[in-house]
C-alpha cells in the first residue's frame, strides 16, 4: 500500500510541476508575473524532478540556467535511486 501512495504522490507532483513550467513559459510570452525559480526548484526537490526535466525539454524553459541544468538531473537521479531502494 505504501508503494502505491508514493507512486500516486510522485505522479501528482510531477504533473503539477510540468504544468507549472508550462504556465511559467506562457507567462513569459505574455509578459505576466512569473512563477519564481525558487518555487520551480522546490517542486523539483519535493519529488517533481521528472516534471521539471520534461518541462525544460517540452517548453524549452529554464534550459540556460545552471541551477536547472545541474540540480534537476541530480535530483532526478536521486529520486529514481530512492524509489528503486524503496521497492527492494
Amino acid at each position: 500500500m505504501t508503494l502505491q501512495l508514493v507512486t500516486l504522490y510522485l505522479l501528482g507532483i510531477n504533473i503539477i510541476t510540468l504544468a507549472a513550467h508550462g504556465i511559467d513559459k506562457w507567462k513569459v510570452r505574455h509578459h505576466q508575473w512569473r512563477i519564481s525559480e525558487v518555487v520551480l526548484l522546490f517542486l523539483a526537490f519535493i519529488g517533481g524532478a521528472m516534471g521539471t526535466f520534461l518541462g525544460m525539454r517540452l517548453f524549452h524553459h529554464k534550459t540556460q540556467h545552471w541551477k536547472f541544468r545541474i540540480l534537476v538531473p541530480l535530483l532526478l537521479i536521486l529520486q529514481i535511486a530512492a524509489l528503486v531502494y524503496c521497492r527492494s
